[in-house]
């Protein structure tokens, strides 16, 4: 065997066991025993390919253990679903590997086809209540960033003093989440599906609190109100960015258009409530004393 082609190959069963270990540890953590049977049965079939490319390179590999930490640290925190699709997505380069050695080992024409087959089983295995409710965790981000980041912006020019805008940007934050909360709420009440109307609400106020603390905690605990804007709006691009990848990736949604799509409608209504809050404090004469 080709020194290049062997070291493909030992990449390739590396993949398999790693993979094996992170699809066992996922089915332990599952509650629903059907779902849980899929990933056992797909944790199977990855240690059958181990076994298959082993007995070309004749060695026993051992499997990433950072890739297994990293990946069951993932799907605890951001959800099974997250953690599995976040992992398929990078079988793309071990298919690419396949392909390459598969005029050297036709068998692992079989392998590649396995593999599609788990995605196609992985994209309908999890129900997960976060992702029936992510509609309403992604109107609490939304809503909270397009109306608060221009908010506070307007606020800053307006005021000049950062305690006051962070007072002023929390009770306009606090009443925007009871008001979104309760819309929340009666909207899914009126629906017909199957989703609680308090747990949508609940997915709803807690993102629109989330949201609404990380863009004033810069005017809480600085004082120049320039860099508050700054590092608020920051604040709100990360959050745009953490919130849009974890729904392309859950959703297989496509995430460029969308984030750039977010940050530019969160941005350029900041730069309108500047404007509005520049305007305001000229002609209406307002000053702040210290």
């Amino acid at each position: 065997m080709e020194e290049e082609i062997y070291r493909a190959v030992l990449i390739a069963q590396k993949n398999e066991i790693t993979e094996y270990h992170i699809y066992r540890k996922l089915a332990q953590s599952m509650g629903n025993p059907s779902n849980r049977d899929v990933l056992k049965r797909i944790s199977g079939e990855e240690l059958k390919h181990y076994e298959f490319w082993r007995r070309y390179t004749c060695k026993d590999v051992e499997p990433s253990r950072l890739k297994i930490w990293a990946y069951s640290i993932i799907s605890k925190i951001s959800g099974i679903t997250f953690g599995i699709k976040l992992m398929e997505r990078g079988e793309e380069k071990a298919k690419a590997i396949y392909k390459r050695i598969a005029n050297h080992f036709p068998e692992a024409c079989s392998i590649i086809e396995d593999e599609d087959i788990h995605e196609r089983e992985l994209m309908n295995l999890i129900d997960e209540e976060r992702l029936r409710y992510i509609s309403s965790i992604i109107l609490g981000l939304n809503d909270a960033l397009i109306e608060l980041t221009g908010a506070l912006v307007g606020f800053a020019f307006a005021l000049q003093e950062a305690r006051l805008v962070a007072v002023t940007g929390l009770i306009t934050g606090i009443a925007g989440a009871l008001s979104m909360t309760t819309s929340e709420y009666l909207s899914t009440k009126s629906e017909t599906d199957t989703r609680s109307p308090l747990k949508a609400a609940s997915y709803t106020g807690i993102t629109y609190i989330i949201t609404v603390l990380s863009l004033i905690l810069p005017y809480i605990l600085l004082s120049e109100i320039h860099i508050c804007i700054c590092i608020s709006l920051i604040n709100a691009v990360i959050l745009i960015f953490i919130f849009t990848f974890y729904i392309s990736v859950a959703k297989d949604l496509p995430f460029k258009r969308r984030f750039l799509e977010m940050t530019l409608i969160s941005l350029g209504i900041a730069c309108l409530t500047f404007l509005i809050g520049l305007l305001v404090r000229i002609f209406l004469n307002i000053e702040v004393l210290d």
